[in-house]
């Protein structure tokens, strides 16, 4: 489908991937329009398809194509449309590689942006360093959760908050908060956070932090500033210095976006994201 008001060209790329059917929508710029030199593939987070809360998929592929970057948006294995047994984040790479075969076919690019919100942010990380053909990561709100670490930033950025807050404390007063649940949540979340972790990480964890030092090529760091799961990746990054290093190298550029929900919900933060990716692609990736 082509209109003119979105000059954008979108249809359904269908492609195997061990034996199962994975659907994807691939948007691209008019054929007259300049060849693309690299594309996009959107690595989906959670339980989601292709389209993405708020259609937030959907509306980046339409702005990426419509800037002539072609990009690909599709369902994993097990995940919307697409057939097989369901699935973790860990254990997409294969998913991944025949998204980039598609795309690089389709679109008839040989260099590709892996664009992941939370766990696929997480996947991408994983899987990049095993694929010459990616050329920049961009990685929103990733996913680094641990029992530890999730309790930590809760304790840090939501209890430390409400026992500042007003309103809580007068909803505490009038009966509207249980006071021996809130206190039991508390309790646990204390004793999660003091616990003595049995080994370093959780193994996913392990593997991301590999597969992006393994990776040596740009990234670019979206991170919502009203987002728990942004909090905990920040901690998982400042906890250990290598780590740190990986965020801070001349390699990677951090973006915050103040105020912003983990699915970047309203219309400006969506189009904020659309144009930090754009910019970031043409300025980096772009780049021969």
């Amino acid at each position: 489908m082509t209109t003119a008001a979105t000059m954008t060209t979108e249809r359904f790329v269908v492609f195997d991937c061990e034996g199962s059917s994975c659907v994807g929508v691939l948007s691209v710029a008019p054929p007259s329009a300049t060849a693309a030199s690299v594309g996009v593939v959107i690595v989906v987070g959670g339980p989601q398809y292709r389209v993405g809360s708020h259609r937030q998929f959907a509306l980046l592929a339409r702005a990426l194509a419509r800037a002539g970057v072609p990009t690909l948006r599709f369902d994993y294995r097990g995940i919307g449309d697409s057939e097989g047994d369901p699935r973790s984040f860990e254990s997409i790479g294969s998913d991944l590689a025949c998204a980039v075969d598609a795309l690089c076919r389709e679109a008839s690019v040989e260099r590709v942006v892996l664009w992941g919100l939370c766990d696929g942010a997480s996947a991408a990380f994983m899987y990049a360093a095993v694929d010459a053909r990616i050329a920049g990561i961009v990685a929103v709100n990733p996913w680094a959760r641990s029992t530890q670490g999730e309790a930590t930033t809760r304790l840090r950025h939501y209890y430390l908050r409400r026992l500042v807050s007003a309103d809580f404390w007068r909803k505490l007063v009038t009966g509207r908060v249980d006071a021996r649940q809130a206190s039991g949540e508390l309790g646990a979340t204390v004793r999660n956070a003091s616990a003595r972790s049995t080994t370093s990480s959780s193994p996913f964890l392990d593997r991301m932090e590999e597969g992006w030092r393994r990776y040596r090529r740009p990234a670019l760091l979206l991170l919502s500033g009203n987002d728990l799961t942004a909090r905990e990746f920040e901690a998982w990054l400042a906890a250990d210095v290598n780590r740190k290093r990986l965020a801070d190298g001349p390699l990677t550029k951090v973006l915050p976006f103040a105020g912003a929900d983990h699915t970047f919900s309203s219309r400006t933060w969506r189009d904020a994201v659309a144009s930090a990716t754009l910019e970031w692609i043409v300025g980096t990736c772009r780049r021969s």
